[in-house]
């Protein structure tokens, strides 16, 4: 093995670019499929994050009817009890709405529904190609 010559001669040049050219043709389709299957997961996520503001917006409403009842309650009977117990009810909630909708829309930002690694396999994928291509 020593001393052999393990460059291809030029007549098998061709058929080394087809070769080379048919995998590069086969990792493109590959990185599609792949961009496709996390853009599928992303839009899942994205429906996820909907629900999350959807629910928020309802909390949001319960809260503000408790928060209203309890300041109708609290003017009304110009005591505390009623009152107190409303607003400890509807504060919570205003809460967990306002926490439910910023998560929501933290996760519908378009860079938590960018395919990264599709992009990134990508560019990859293209610099291999122009360094190949370059070198052929």
């Amino acid at each position: 093995m020593k001393g052999q010559n393990t460059a291809a001669s030029p007549s098998e040049a061709p058929g080394i670019i087809v070769t080379v050219l048919k995998q590069m043709s086969q990792l493109m389709q590959d990185e599609v499929r792949l961009m496709k299957a996390e853009m599928s997961r992303n839009l899942s996520r994205a429906g996820v994050a909907l629900a999350m503001i959807a629910v928020g917006a309802v909390l949001a409403i319960v809260g503000l009817h408790v928060l209203a009842a309890a300041l109708v309650a609290a003017i009304a009977a110009l005591g505390l009890s009623v009152g107190t117990a409303a607003l400890i009810v509807g504060g919570p909630l205003i809460a967990l709405a306002v926490g439910l909708v910023m998560l929501g829309v933290n996760r519908l930002s378009p860079a938590a529904l960018m395919p990264d690694r599709s992009l990134r396999n990508v560019q990859r994928d293209l610099k291999t190609l122009k360094e190949t291509t370059r070198h052929a």
